[in-house]
């Protein structure tokens, strides 16, 4: 039986972006609502977020980013960094706590209590870089579990698949020339999506090139797409690079209906994702994955996505 546990806490709610804001509170009920459709969370082990270590976060992010974050929450500014990472005076205690939350998950996997788990955290991070913030996140969540995993474990070599409709070039940039983690973006062609970066040319650097794989989508591209790449690209370079864990930076913002993205998915691409990744996990990664919750922004795609990678994620 799959030990699963869950990350869903209200209080990432107090995460305040304003009116009309696409990354909005409103995001984490939907996603309630899909947890409690899968019929999972009765069996599902809860993960209690605490605030992150700063010793940990100033790691992956610099010192004086996170004091200038605190500053601006505390000062009452309205963003941080660009317009579109909107900040609240709690969003620094609740980016922590997101963070915090996502490496206790990565904790209890490492450690062998839990085999997955889904982190419904915001802020968001995939785009965090190492000095400032941009797209609505303030810490690299996905990449500070990667952290976790590589400290003690016996975890070697770390996979994250981010299949959010933008590029996370936060977690590209963390590991762009480290050889143990393979990065794997399939997203939006950065010459027609923000954040403009993720062009097949880029590779890795150094030691870890060719450790990381973009797999831009022109816009429109469908399932079918999709599938293509993940048969063609995705499945020949997880099978030669046999990660010991997979991270996933889950966003359902390239479903056909989202109002932010350009492709053309349906929900069955997202949970054959999902299906992909737990054959990768049984055949390389002893049934290890943590999801972590990056985009998706129609309250109806959120809902019955999450229900259904909850549910493959945990067994039922």
């Amino acid at each position: 039986m799959t030990r699963f546990g869950l990350l869903h806490d209200g209080r990432f709610k107090r995460h305040d972006t304003g009116n009309g804001h696409a990354e909005a509170a409103w995001r984490l009920d939907e996603i309630g609502k899909g947890i409690e459709d899968s019929g999972v969370r009765a069996t599902a082990s809860v993960i209690e977020p605490v605030p992150i270590p700063l010793s940990l976060l100033a790691a992956r992010h610099h010192p004086e980013y996170i004091r200038r974050l605190e500053s601006a929450c505390r000062q009452g500014y309205p963003v941080i960094d660009v317009p579109d990472s909107a900040i609240c005076p709690d969003s620094y205690e609740i980016a922590l706590l997101a963070a915090g939350g996502t490496a206790a998950a990565a904790r209890l996997i490492g450690s062998g209590e839990l085999d997955r788990a889904f982190c419904a955290v915001r802020p968001p991070g995939h785009h965090a870089e190492y000095d400032h913030s941009m797209g609505f996140c303030m810490f690299n969540n996905v990449a500070l579990a990667a952290d976790v995993l590589r400290g003690g474990y016996g975890i070697e070599k770390v996979l994250i698949l981010d299949f959010d409709v933008h590029h996370g070039n936060g977690t590209q940039h963390a590991f762009y020339a480290d050889p143990s983690v393979l990065y794997i973006s399939l997203h939006g062609d950065p010459e027609y999506l923000y954040p403009g970066t993720g062009f097949p040319e880029e590779i890795g650097h150094g030691e870890g090139r060719g450790a990381t794989l973009n797999l831009p989508f022109l816009p429109g591209a469908t399932d079918e797409d999709y599938r293509e790449a993940l048969e063609t690209r995705v499945v020949p370079a997880v099978r030669s690079f046999r990660p010991d864990v997979i991270l996933l930076s889950t966003g359902f913002d390239a479903h056909r209906d989202d109002p932010l993205g350009i492709l053309s998915l349906s929900d069955e691409m997202f949970a054959e994702v999902a299906r992909y990744v737990l054959d990768f996990s049984d055949r390389y990664a002893n049934g290890r994955v943590l999801s972590v919750l990056e985009g998706g922004y129609n309250p109806g795609v959120l809902r019955r996505c999450t229900a259904e990678h909850v549910r493959l994620l945990a067994g039922a």
